[in-house]
């Protein structure tokens, strides 16, 4: 517990994980409730897991809000009148905060392929996107003194249009990180390395968290093109035998949190000789969290926390307390 939880924290402050594993709500719990939003995790606090798993995007006026995607999403989102909003939609970062407010994204419209994805998914009229202090607010007004929160920083370099500066993205986020006095309760994670550096360049106490993808819907490593992907700040896979838990190793990440199907057992076997924790994105199937477990991760991000938690008990390993 204790070497797992050294590695994920550094030299923080950090509260200690309630347990050696890492169970981490992917954006709140988006399985069970509205992603990314207040009830989601208030939700994943009562159920109990170890990490409220989140992303993070810049309005208009600098303000940090919770929220994965770059454009308000037509499936998720109702406007003032109480209507799906047509695709496509604002960019996030073209409204202030105020018209932002103006939105629902409670639930998703019934007749979309989200919808139809997470049957299961308990939707509330009403519920604006949350700015990053309202979800710290939140959780601190609750009593909770043990969960973390693994912040995603939204960039994606081939669209720098999309978003402000990472200079910017990062100086908002940790001065709001710093407000709130939960330096030592968070990790930042990216899939465009920039940020991760400068997070380490301005608070080198707050652990960064690699994201990577060698999929076809997304390859942010790039392995075998020549130079460095545009994700990976200048590392380039060649330079690494391809290795990315090398890449990640020389980028000075605290974990490496690779898409669930890309780590072959070498991988994970060259990440463990690193001394560096993997923690896999996204796992909702029963018995590939239990195979991914059995092979050494350190935790899982999940859409459905509930069933990582019961496979944890069932197996008798310890869970987060319920808050």
């Amino acid at each position: 517990m204790r070497r797992i939880a050294a590695a994920l924290l550094l030299a923080t402050a950090a509260v200690a994980p309630a347990c050696a594993f890492e169970l981490q709500s992917h954006r709140g719990g988006r399985g069970l409730w509205p992603e990314n939003s207040l009830t989601a995790f208030a939700g994943s606090l009562a159920l109990g897991v170890s990490v409220l798993e989140l992303d993070t995007r810049l309005t208009a006026d600098d303000v940090v809000v919770v929220h994965h995607d770059a454009r308000l999403n037509p499936e998720l989102t109702r406007g003032p009148d109480g209507l799906w909003i047509a695709a496509p939609g604002p960019l996030l970062r073209a409204l202030t905060l105020a018209q932002l407010s103006a939105y629902d994204v409670g639930r998703a419209d019934p007749n979309s392929r989200h919808a139809r994805r997470y049957p299961e998914q308990r939707g509330r009229d009403g519920e604006p996107i949350p700015t990053l202090a309202q979800v710290f607010a939140a959780v601190a007004a609750r009593g909770d003194r043990s969960v973390r929160f693994n912040i995603e920083t939204k960039i994606d370099p081939r669209h720098p249009e999309e978003t402000a500066a990472p200079e910017t993205i990062v100086e908002r986020l940790l001065a709001t990180i710093e407000a709130a006095g939960m330096d030592g309760r968070v990790t930042v994670q990216s899939f465009d390395w920039r940020t991760l550096r400068l997070v380490r360049q301005l608070r080198p106490g707050i652990p960064t968290v690699h994201l990577s993808a060698q999929q076809e819907f997304l390859d942010t490593i790039q392995a075998g093109r020549p130079g460095a992907s545009p994700w990976t700040d200048g590392i380039a896979a060649a330079d690494h035998d391809g290795s990315v838990p090398r890449m990640v190793k020389a980028a000075g990440g605290a974990v490496w949190s690779p898409f669930w199907r890309d780590p072959s057992d070498a991988d994970l076997a060259e990440a463990k000789r690193l001394d560096l924790p993997v923690v896999v994105w996204t796992v909702n199937d029963r018995a590939e969290m239990a195979r991914l477990i059995d092979r050494g991760v350190a935790g899982i991000i999940t859409d459905r926390p509930d069933i990582l938690r019961a496979l944890m008990q069932d197996r008798g390993m310890a869970v987060p307390a319920p808050h």
